[in-house]
């Protein structure tokens, strides 16, 4: 099904949601200026367009022990269909990655990592990532500071 365009109360909608998804559905009514039938229409349409692809809470990595921020640049050893769909396979089971892109540029793919420290990263390096084969090398880039962090999309 093709996604319909949206309105100015749709784009209110998601960044309200985006900014809080817990948020009464009474509540966002009220802000939206619609009653409250409406506006969970509304949002069971943006789930069912595919505009909302589901809900999250956005944990504190530095309160869970995983603080220790890693981005682990990869280039692959050779650019064929097989060691590239052998290195996605892979990082699609490892927990610690929780992002990973297809990027430009001398690297292929760009991991994220969150770790407890350095010591856990050079394992997860050293029992993890050196398994794979199809991995020709990596680059390790370490986040001092986190100054921005966000997974609202803008409008």
């Amino acid at each position: 099904m093709d996604a319909i365009a949206l309105d100015n109360t749709d784009i209110k909608l998601l960044k309200l949601l985006q900014e809080n998804s817990k948020r009464p559905i009474k509540e966002l009514a009220k802000l939206v200026n619609l009653s409250a039938t409406p506006v969970a229409d509304r949002i069971k349409r943006l789930e069912k367009e595919g505009y909302i692809r589901r809900y999250s809470a956005i944990l504190s990595n530095a309160k869970l022990n995983k603080g220790f921020v890693v981005f682990c640049n990869v280039k692959l050893k050779q650019h064929t269909r097989e060691y590239r769909s052998r290195f996605i396979k892979t990082v699609s089971k490892i927990e610690d990655i929780t992002e990973c892109y297809n990027i430009s540029g001398e690297y292929d793919f760009m991991l994220k990592i969150y770790a407890q420290s350095m010591e856990h990263y050079k394992n997860f390096i050293v029992e993890m990532l050196n398994t794979e084969e199809s991995i020709g090398c990596l680059q390790s880039i370490f986040a001092m500071e986190e100054i921005k962090q966000t997974n609202s999309i803008p409008f």
